[in-house]
């Protein structure tokens, strides 16, 4: 599959819980589109062991995200229910009680499976139904999308790996900086510190450039 970055965000609806406990039957990111940029990630599974570690961590720097006007989105493959009990259980019993920004319950699997991060045995047929021969799950994908809803950054990691929130939070202010600014940002660029000039600022413009 190619890559996302440069494209637009694959669109959709779905079920989400949000606010910590109120379940919404029509989320999209569509919503933000001209907005907010979007960090938009997802997680295996409710009630395990490392994803309460990642969602708490996001929701511990959500006013970070906040002050650059970015929205957090977390989605996994298990239903609005589900999400809804583990949201009600206390940090201290494996749960994610505090926890305040959208979770998307992509039942389907197609959510993830539009995104690349889509783990497990499947196939898809004629009607565009997913065929399961093994477990499906996400992978811990993350996509930083732009206001435009053009996916700017993505990583996807294996499942027992967990991601750096700080990292998603230099990533924001690496391309904030680039549309602000127009300079490139180098390895290891933190926000404070000099950029580089560039002569593009896209994927588009660097092809029509080119």
């Amino acid at each position: 599959m190619s890559s996302l970055v440069g494209k637009k965000a694959p669109s959709f609806k779905a079920s989400a819980v949000v606010n910590g406990g109120e379940i919404v039957s029509d989320f999209s990111l569509d919503q933000f589109i001209g907005k907010k940029d979007v960090v938009f990630f997802f997680y295996p599974k409710d009630f395990t062991f490392v994803c309460p570690t990642e969602l708490h961590a996001f929701q511990e720097k959500l006013g970070e995200f906040e002050k650059r006007n970015v929205a957090v989105v977390a989605c996994s493959t298990d239903t609005e229910q589900s999400h809804w009990g583990w949201l009600q259980m206390e940090k201290k019993h494996g749960g994610i009680k505090g926890v305040t920004y959208p979770i998307v319950a992509d039942t389907t699997k197609i959510i993830a499976l539009n995104y690349g991060t889509l783990s497990g045995d499947y196939d898809v047929n004629d009607n565009g139904d997913l065929i399961a021969t093994g477990p499906m799950i996400a992978f811990r994908g993350l996509y930083l999308i732009d206001k435009k809803g053009v996916v700017r950054h993505l990583l996807i990691n294996d499942l027992p790996l967990g991601r750096n929130v700080d990292e998603a939070i230099r990533m924001v202010d690496a391309l904030q900086f680039n549309e602000e600014n127009g300079e490139v940002c180098p390895a290891n660029w933190v926000k404070g510190k000099e950029a580089m000039k560039g002569d593009h600022k896209s994927v588009a413009e660097y092809l029509a450039a080119h």
